[in-house]
């Protein structure tokens, strides 16, 4: 069992049950994942779709796309 370091996302709203703060992010095998502690729901995005998706000097933690 390994353990993953969760970080919320302060002002974060989940998209599924529109809960306020309680969206964490964790990164699993070079993949960032972040789950609703209320509901579950979880958005995945490998490193290279944020790579792309950043701009020239800025820093991101993640960028997600909610479907």
């Amino acid at each position: 069992m390994t353990n993953h370091k969760k970080r919320f996302i302060a002002g974060a709203v989940c998209p599924k049950c529109k809960a306020m703060d309680t969206m964490a992010l964790t990164k699993e095998n070079s993949v960032e994942k972040v789950t609703c502690v209320s509901c579950g729901e979880q958005m995945v995005q490998p490193e290279a779709q944020v790579a792309k998706a950043v701009r020239q000097h800025e820093q991101v933690i993640g960028v997600f796309n909610p479907e």
